[in-house]
């Protein structure tokens, strides 16, 4: 008796197929990078793990923080490999789908590279979400695939308590032009590409207080894939590239900084920010992420009391799912960095800072760092 073959990334039937509408967010303690382990227990994990094989081709691998693994095949290519999976953000099946494809992609396109393919990370409890349910997020996943021109190629599949998808996405990118956060040098200007205060909006969500306009400015920040990091990486000018993600811009900054042995400013005025997104933070609408992501970096950060407000603090470490790319590149390129951004629609692209030779931390100010 021959069984039907199914996808690889196909889930069975789940027992309830019930029409109701399901928040996803309910099955979940944590949503969208706001799942992150605190980068503090993330580097004791890591510092405890035996160092494994390294061979020379690895041209990326775990010890500067970065993105993605690169794994160089010939002198034309190099393989971007990674992988990034997290519980429900949003109670929308679907568009938790895309952001969480959108989120994964995003690690290819930081390093530089141009996605190849994808397989599905997918772990569901069965037997309390519809099957319906579960089609939309998976469906969700292959419309952001489908705007990357890349198949998702299969994947893996649990019975889970909380919901969980996401991607292994692999890409390819020049071995020349691999960008990663090592590598900025004293003098750089900081771009970021995206506005920051994800994090309220979703905590917002949770309360049911978010408005239908800031949620329908949340979708389009988190779905909107990183595609300016493929032109960045042809440019000479720019040094070093990341993604803002569940460790917010002072903890993705402080990752730069100590790969590359330097100091960095921010100009607070200067940041980009969701609308509405600070009204949502001081009605209490901020996630335990925040502080936990503070107590790991804090000590590399120099944020006078007296200047910033707990509010301020906050958007600083609000964890960003599926945020924007963090570049630091030479002055005569800022302008031709923030011209890619506008052209592939990234209109809230900004010059947030700069850096500076000094001990690897980060340096907030009211004033210009530009």
């Amino acid at each position: 008796m021959h069984r039907k073959k199914t996808r690889p990334f196909e889930l069975p039937a789940a027992e309830t197929d019930s029409t109701e509408p399901v928040r996803l967010t309910q099955f979940s303690h944590g949503g969208g990078c706001g799942c992150k382990i605190a980068p503090g227990v993330l580097e004791q994990m890591l510092a405890r793990t035996a160092p494994g094989l390294a061979p020379k081709q690895l041209l990326v691998g775990i010890e500067t923080s970065d993105d993605a693994a690169v794994y160089q095949i010939n002198s034309e290519q190099a393989l971007v490999a990674t992988t990034d999976f997290f519980m429900p953000i949003v109670d929308d099946p679907f568009d938790f789908g895309c952001i969480a494809a959108t989120n994964a992609l995003s690690d290819v396109y930081a390093m530089g590279g141009v996605p190849l393919l994808a397989l599905a990370v997918v772990g569901m409890p069965v037997n309390k979400l519809p099957l319906q349910t579960i089609k939309r997020i998976l469906e969700g996943g292959e419309s952001i695939c489908a705007k990357a021109r890349i198949p998702i190629a299969g994947g893996h599949t649990i019975d889970s308590v909380e919901p969980i998808y996401g991607l292994v996405a692999i890409g390819l990118v020049h071995p020349d032009n691999v960008k990663r956060n090592a590598g900025a040098r004293p003098g750089d200007k900081l771009i970021l590409g995206k506005g920051l205060g994800v994090g309220f909006f979703s905590a917002a969500l949770k309360k049911g207080i978010l408005s239908a306009p800031c949620y329908t400015s949340m979708i389009a920040s988190t779905t909107q894939l990183n595609t300016p990091g493929r032109a960045l990486a042809c440019l000479a000018g720019v040094h070093a590239m990341t993604d803002v993600t569940g460790f917010g811009l002072l903890g993705h900054l402080v990752e730069i900084c100590k790969a590359s042995h330097v100091s960095a400013e921010i100009d607070f005025a200067a940041l980009p920010v969701l609308p509405n997104a600070l009204d949502y933070a001081a009605k209490g609408c901020i996630t335990g992420a925040s502080e936990r992501n503070w107590a790991s970096y804090g000590e590399h950060v120099t944020l006078p009391k007296k200047q910033f407000a707990d509010l301020e603090r906050a958007l600083l470490t609000d964890p960003q799912t599926s945020g924007g790319l963090l570049v630091a590149c030479a002055p005569e390129v800022v302008t031709e960095v923030l011209a890619i951004f506008l052209q592939e629609g990234f209109d809230r692209a900004a010059v947030i800072g700069g850096i500076s030779e000094g001990k690897p931390q980060v340096s907030v100010v009211k004033g210009k760092a530009q």
